[in-house]
């Protein structure tokens, strides 16, 4: 959730340093697994405050982006925000924030989500992962840290109901994906992970301890996201990881490829606070028994059920775009099939390894049909370019 422009969220880094006690010379937050990207050749830049690793000496954007696809990509994910929720009151209070129907929620099932302001848009995406009645783990974006706690401690002072407490996780966020991942992770624990199925979670037996991991992740592969509080511990998963010859660790230039082949968002590009869900694409995020006047008792509701309702009230939608000639960034200019109407922007694009042309996500006019022909203005020349169905690749989650 990825370049060094992943987000116009601002994080700031003083509570953060003291927790993590550790930053580089220019200011930037350390992960736990800091030391040993640098160790591994990381190429280390700045991102979301953070100093991660954007390649490792001797792979190619490329060659780790197909590694992940075919084998078993490792990612430090360790700058998300990890948040638990519980207490009397604490579905109610996340039902108002998100569209989600978190009460038919099964124990230890997740799903994707976006916390809302008053407006309808989004204030950032987050994964929500229930454990129990009025208890949750929940993961936002590490670019919008400090935005997303304000959110919550505001949220909270106005919902007044209950007794919700929200506690911050730290320590180690891994995530391994690819086809590789769920034979690798079971090498290393007595689990049985084909138990778990994409959207669930269990804590599983690892290095003497019980740790949460989550089948699902950023990439349009099976894998895993592995949450260890112990710095120590999660040092040593990483390790054990890496002495697996399926592994090799991966960095932000190929985690970028990857989510968007998988047509995934990017907060600060495909997501912001004026941006609304059913604009996003996202309307299978709101729950069909949340649809109503009577249930839908989150941030923005009456917009975003106008939307739903009377389709001409949304004027722009995301959708893929495929492009001849270079490939289109954030923010250049989408023009009519004809080249004389301005009709949209570009989000995000890349080149694509897995089917070798350039993509990307823009917002266009809803009438725009899959197939249909346009222009981008890349580097002040219009190129040729078709609306495309999304995901450009084909998900290999395990659903058992």
């Amino acid at each position: 959730m990825l370049r060094t422009t992943v987000s116009r969220c601002k994080a700031t880094s003083t509570a953060i340093a003291r927790r993590f006690n550790s930053t580089t010379s220019d200011g930037l937050l350390k992960t736990p697994f800091y030391d040993l990207h640098v160790e591994l050749g990381g190429n280390m830049v700045g991102f979301a405050g953070y100093a991660m690793p954007v390649l490792y000496k001797g792979q190619s954007h490329i060659e780790s982006h197909n590694w992940t696809r075919e084998k078993a990509g490792l990612f430090d994910v360790s700058h998300m925000l990890q948040h638990k929720f519980s207490g009397p009151g604490t579905t109610e209070f996340l039902e108002s924030i998100t569209p989600s129907d978190l009460k038919s929620l099964k124990p230890f099932s997740s799903t994707l989500s976006v916390l809302l302001n008053n407006q309808g848009g989004i204030v950032d995406d987050t994964i929500i992962s229930k454990h129990g009645e009025d208890d949750f783990y929940v993961v936002t974006n590490a670019g919008c840290r400090d935005k997303d706690l304000k959110f919550f401690a505001d949220e909270l002072e106005k919902f007044g109901k209950g007794n919700v407490s929200r506690t911050t996780i730290t320590g180690g966020l891994l995530a391994l994906q690819g086809p590789e991942a769920a034979a690798t992770l079971q090498k290393l624990t007595t689990d049985n992970l084909s138990n778990i199925k994409f959207g669930e979670s269990q804590y599983i037996s690892l290095l003497g301890g019980k740790y949460h991991a989550a089948r699902g992740g950023y990439t349009g592969e099976d894998g895993f996201e592995v949450s260890i509080p112990d710095e120590a511990v999660a040092l040593d998963f990483f390790k054990k990881l890496l002495d697996i010859e399926a592994v090799k660790p991966i960095g932000l230039a190929a985690r970028d490829s990857l989510r968007l082949e998988a047509g995934m968002c990017l907060y600060g590009h495909e997501l912001n606070e004026n941006i609304t869900p059913v604009e996003a694409g996202l309307t299978w995020v709101i729950g069909k028994s949340r649809r109503t006047p009577e249930t839908a008792t989150f941030n923005g509701a009456d917009a975003i059920l106008a939307q739903i309702a009377d389709k001409s009230l949304v004027k722009r939608v995301r959708k893929g775009i495929v492009v001849k000639g270079p490939a289109a960034r954030e923010q250049m200019k989408v023009y009519s099939a004809d080249g004389k109407e301005l009709v949209g922007e570009v989000t995000s694009g890349s080149f694509s390894p897995t089917t070798k042309q350039n993509i990307g996500m823009a917002y266009v006019p809803r009438d725009f049909k899959i197939g249909s022909d346009i222009k981008i203005d890349v580097r002040g020349k219009l190129r040729d370019a078709k609306i495309a169905k999304m995901p450009f690749v084909t998900p290999n989650y395990f659903r058992g």
